[in-house]
């Protein structure tokens, strides 16, 4: 529902209260936004915002070692060093090791028959399996992907205010991971002065939690927009991915603390100022602004001229899989497509908490029909108006109860002290 979208970026945007300067907005348009957000001083990324206790709640445990959520300086550095060179792949090879996992999660479904799926629980189990591979070059057991898939389905059911967060879900993540750095299994080891148990947050938030719950987010939305999708060569599908992420863009709302003041015009956005940066607003602005959804559009349209920052925007923080993740997208789409026809009739949102409801119909058999469809889109609706009331009460006691716990202020507090 848009209403719902609607809702939760205004929340958003005013958890911060007074603080909070949307970009774009009244102080800084469009046409300004990529200058503001690559300003040097817009830096500043946790402390001093009412927002980041919120975050730090979902992401919990850890999330003072979660890299999108480090201050700047050498630990920052440290820490981006290290993902960056865990993700450094050639591209063949990433797009082999993402078929192969995709490969092995679409052979358990029921041969020969139409599949009933989730398709964001259907994706978790590969990007639980890639992230395991990428950390520990080995396959990933069984009941490790299982921990991993329970952590990163409580995240986004949480971050969806589909449910409260549930930190046994997590928990166990982190022991195993602090077990393997400890017995000195474990590849990827943050240098000294971080800890083992700051090495195991870091594992659990940057490649259990966000690139498992984000990718497979991405793969739920791409599938659900590759219906009417007939040519499967790797240039259409790069272009159904693009516009894919330019309608139901990853990332809602980002917000930096300015380091100092940034001139905007006439004027001034001064030092401490909360920025948030509405990624769906920006990309509903410039040349492609439009809802419609049509992949040709990039036949004729650069990503540079459009209003486009899928990945974020690479003077501050764009996302470190930002190379390897449009390869692994196009791989997982292109293996589930040559196998199967997706068929699906329900809303489809930025937000999607029905976690993606279609059929999986292989290549040869007839779909679904209309008469499941219809039954699909109407039990959608009903649904719909019992998940929005769930989002309305376990969104609000998230909020009070990240406000009571102030985990980023205190831990600054701490610091400080």
């Amino acid at each position: 529902m848009k209403a719902v979208v609607d809702l939760r970026e205004w929340i958003f945007q005013r958890v911060n209260g007074a603080e909070g300067i949307p970009v774009p907005g009244p102080l800084v348009g469009p046409e300004d936004f990529l200058r503001v957000y690559s300003d040097p001083a817009a830096d500043g990324r946790s402390r001093g915002a009412g927002l980041s206790d919120l975050f730090w709640y979902w992401l919990a445990p850890g999330p003072q070692m979660h890299q999108e959520h480090l201050e700047p300086g050498e630990r920052y550095r440290t820490v981006a060093r290290t993902t960056r060179q865990v993700l450094a792949m050639p591209h063949p090879r990433t797009d082999e090791l993402a078929t192969a996992a995709t490969r092995r999660i679409l052979d358990a479904l029921p041969a020969g028959r139409i599949s009933h799926v989730r398709l964001r629980d259907l994706m978790m189990p590969i990007w639980a399996e890639i992230s395991y591979k990428l950390v520990f070059d080995a396959p990933c057991p069984r009941d490790v992907r299982d921990l991993i898939v329970a952590n990163a389905d409580d995240v986004a059911t949480a971050l969806k205010g589909m449910s409260l967060r549930h930190m046994s879900r997590r928990d166990p993540l982190t022991r195993y991971l602090l077990d393997r750095i400890t017995a000195g299994t474990c590849p990827v080891v943050l240098p000294p002065p971080f800890t083992a148990l700051e090495t195991a947050w870091y594992l659990h938030g940057a490649f259990f939690t966000t690139a498992v719950v984000q990718m497979s987010e991405a793969m739920a939305h791409i599938l659900l927009c590759s219906q009417s999708v007939t040519d499967t060569s790797d240039e259409s599908l790069d272009r159904l991915i693009d516009e894919t992420l330019r309608v139901h863009p990853l990332f809602g709302i980002a917000h930096r603390i300015t380091s100092g003041p940034i001139t905007v015009g006439d004027h001034v956005l001064p030092t401490g100022s909360v920025l948030l940066f509405n990624y769906r607003a920006y990309q509903r602005t410039g040349p492609a602004a439009d809802d419609a959804f049509n992949p040709d559009r990039w036949l004729s349209l650069h990503r540079q001229q459009a209003h486009f920052i899928p990945y974020g925007v690479s003077a501050n923080r764009a996302c470190p899989a930002r190379g390897s993740a449009p390869v692994q997208l196009r791989a997982a789409t292109r293996e589930v497509l040559r196998r199967f026809s997706v068929s699906s009739s329900v809303a489809h949102t930025r937000s999607l908490p029905s976690r993606g409801p279609a059929y999986l119909t292989p290549r040869g058999l007839p779909g679904p029909g209309r008469n499941r469809l219809t039954l699909m889109r109407q039990r959608d609706r009903i649904f719909d108006v019992g998940r929005s009331v769930k989002q309305l009460v376990c969104g609000t006691w998230m909020v009070v109860d990240a406000r009571r716990q102030k985990l980023c202020t205190r831990f600054f507090e701490e610091a400080s002290a």
